[in-house]
């Protein structure tokens, strides 16, 4: 059994790191609400935009812009958004497992867009290629980086290197829950009809200048917006997992501080019951 001395030292260390733990629970709890409303204020600007660019008119037919014009896909590029940093639980081996299922489902060689440095170590090991690192976004991603991103992949795009673009990241479900996703920014595919929100868009907006012309200055746009709330949906996926991880750390931590505790008092208990019969037998011998 261990001594008294090692079991005071182990609770000691013990409620060390819970108080570590349960600040870093409080912490990306707060960072949570701020990265939550971000997240949901910019998904009705998100579906706005897409409304908007599909009551366009010129969807089909010899007018359609190169994004949206499918091709055979020779190359494929995912761009990966995932933590820089852990101690968010399973959120980075989701995200990494679902481009490691979509790799392996896939006869086209992958490329990839590193977003985080989670992402990043998977890529160096899984061995594929890596045509940029955007890893170090920090905890407010900005519209600039989610362009430097679309950049990236447009350029790769343009000069068909790749012949379709996706996106893998974690989206935000619920408070306590997130899911990783994948879904495909290139080539832009037109619906088969269009929704009612289109058609009701259609009706009241007049574009000037000609559709196609609006089409080619918004869909860059388009593809920059679905990357920032991908960014988005992923650091509030990113404070939502660690302050779960965080919790079940503290708890986990205040369960051993209690059986170390009882261990403790079982030794004490141990050591009065052996002086006490040292005493006796003391006792008993000198009579």
């Amino acid at each position: 059994m261990a001594s008294l001395r090692d079991i005071r030292h182990r609770i000691k260390s013990v409620r060390n790191i819970q108080q570590i733990t349960q600040a870093m629970q409080r912490v990306a709890f707060s960072r949570l609400r701020v990265a939550q409303q971000r997240t949901l204020a910019s998904r009705p600007y998100a579906e706005a935009l897409r409304d908007v660019l599909l009551s366009l008119p010129v969807l089909r037919g010899s007018d359609i812009d190169v994004l949206m014009s499918a091709r055979p896909v020779r190359h494929i590029l995912v761009i990966h958004i995932t933590p820089d940093r852990s101690l968010c639980g399973a959120l980075p081996g989701n995200v990494n497992r679902r481009l490691a299922r979509f790799a392996l489902e896939q006869t086209a060689p992958i490329h990839t867009i590193a977003v985080g440095r989670r992402g990043r170590e998977f890529i160096v090991r899984s061995g594929l290629p890596m045509v940029a690192d955007f890893s170090g976004i920090g905890d407010h991603p900005t519209a600039d980086r989610a362009t430097a991103i679309g950049r990236a992949a447009l350029d790769e795009f343009y000069a068909e290197r790749v012949d379709a673009v996706y996106v893998t990241y974690t989206q935000l479900l619920g408070t306590l829950r997130q899911e990783p996703e994948l879904i495909q920014l290139l080539p832009v595919a037109p619906p088969e009809q269009q929704t009612t929100t289109s058609q009701a868009v259609q009706s009241l907006v007049e574009f000037e200048p000609e559709p196609r012309e609006v089409l080619r200055a918004l869909l860059p746009r388009y593809i920059d917006m679905q990357i920032y709330q991908a960014l988005l949906e992923s650091k509030a996926s990113e404070h939502s997992a660690r302050m779960v991880a965080m919790q079940n750390a503290t708890d986990n931590a205040r369960e051993l501080v209690s059986s170390l505790t009882m261990s403790l008092n079982k030794a004490r208990q141990a050591g009065i019951t052996r002086e006490l019969a040292e005493i006796v037998g003391g006792a008993a011998a000198l009579e």
